[in-house]
């Protein structure tokens, strides 16, 4: 397969993939509420999901490396468009919470994408080129939320109860899901064909020992805290940010979506053309830099709006500055790893992520609920400086093969 189309086809699977996904991100906080949920269950809703990411994302991708990436795509599509057609008939915040469940369970999409990815790019485009997988993440994003609060709106006409009113949305999720499964299982095509490893699959219980074995690889292993921390910052503020606008905007699901898509927009415009462009001239290093310091602005600014206006300047900073961290960290970690241990390795970066994202929301709910709806962006501030000091205290030991690399 070549290069180019193999690239085209997986940014399309991952694409469609992640519409379905962007439409449950803004719904679970209004429908949470819908069912008298309170603001820190509005936060485990969300940590539940990455909780089940946290144990099985390294399995998935251990699997991948000697089974290969297709069987695995496959499966996690087929998984989470049936968790979000269950996530739609939920009469009660438990039901959604078993659904979420579910849906961290199969979570293996991205982390084996990555390393599809990472199988078919050389090493100074690799940085450059998991900039594809963000842009698919931001354009899931933007279209996701739109088609969900749409979608939302007609369930409301349809009926009130489950899975009608605002939880049609999740039906329309998980047929795009399924969907996406057809499509990949007659165009996607395996990435390790000659190449899969012959090893044991490592149990579920040996996760952890995996998470500590690798934190302890120079560089890397700061590489996968400084993942962990900034992912502890965004999940802070995505956990809160729909219960912000709601309370201090009174904006709706549908506003609420929009708003959502705009930051989508922000990412697609880093992630799929500004670092690109910049990796070349500037490299990993400066990008990295550059992106801590734009989450920590964009962090902020959140904190202090009190305008509409205010708002979209932070989230714009955020946008940027996530859009340059999220693929140079992916892409030094590769570039740092063994050519046989890219998914494994990348899978044990989405487990650190997924860590943040279990602990961020639980943490963020109750500080909203319990110190005030600014509380939660001021310590994700904190914590977004931290990342940038643990980026530069390894700053010279960082690659740099993106820079002056040609397209």
């Amino acid at each position: 397969m070549k290069k180019k189309s193999a690239l085209l086809v997986i940014f399309v699977t991952v694409f469609i993939d992640l519409i379905g996904f962007g439409m449950i991100i803004p719904l679970s906080p209004y429908l949470a509420r819908e069912f008298d949920a309170s603001d820190f269950q509005v936060g485990l809703l969300m940590s539940i999901y990455s909780l089940m990411q946290f144990f099985f994302a390294p399995m998935w991708g251990r699997i991948s490396d000697y089974k290969g990436r297709k069987p695995i795509i496959l499966l996690s599509l087929v998984g989470a468009g049936l968790a979000h057609i269950m996530f739609a008939f939920a009469s009660s915040y438990w039901g959604l919470f078993l659904a979420r469940t579910l849906a961290g369970f199969f979570g293996a999409n991205i982390a084996t994408a990555m390393a599809y990815v990472a199988d078919v790019t050389d090493e100074g485009n690799r940085s450059k080129q998991m900039g594809l997988i963000g842009a698919a993440f931001g354009l899931g994003f933007i279209f996701g939320p739109f088609f969900g609060a749409e979608l939302a709106r007609f369930g409301e006409y349809m009926g009130d109860m489950p899975p009608f009113g605002s939880s049609f949305a999740a039906i329309g999720a998980g047929s795009i899901c399924l969907l996406n499964a057809v499509f990949a299982f007659f165009v996607l095509e395996e990435s390790l064909i000659g190449q899969v490893a012959k090893k044991k699959t490592l149990m579920v219980h040996e996760r952890v020992k995996l998470l500590f074995k690798y934190i302890k690889k120079p560089v890397v292993g700061v590489l996968l805290q400084t993942t962990f921390v900034v992912t502890f910052s965004m999940a802070l503020m995505e956990a809160t940010l729909f219960l912000f606008v709601q309370d201090l905007f009174d904006w709706e699901l549908r506003k609420a979506g929009y708003g959502f898509a705009y930051v989508g927009i922000i990412m697609v415009s880093t992630q799929g053309y500004l670092i690109r462009k910049w990796m070349p001239k500037f490299g990993e290093k400066k990008l990295l830099i550059a992106g801590a310091i734009l989450l920590g602005l964009g962090l902020m600014g959140i904190a202090l709006s009190d305008t509409v206006a205010v708002l979209a300047v932070a989230v714009t900073s955020l946008g940027v500055g996530t859009g340059l961290l999220n693929p140079s960290i992916v892409g030094s970690i590769s570039l740092l790893s063994d050519k046989t241990e890219q998914g494994m390795s990348i899978g044990v970066n989405q487990s650190f992520s997924a860590l943040g994202r279990i602990i961020g929301p639980a943490v963020g709910g109750w500080f909203y609920q319990v110190y005030g709806l600014r509380s939660p962006f001021w310590l994700a501030t904190a914590t977004s400086v931290i990342a940038l000091l643990m980026l530069l205290l390894i700053f010279k030991n960082l690659p740099d093969k993106g820079k002056a690399q040609e397209e």
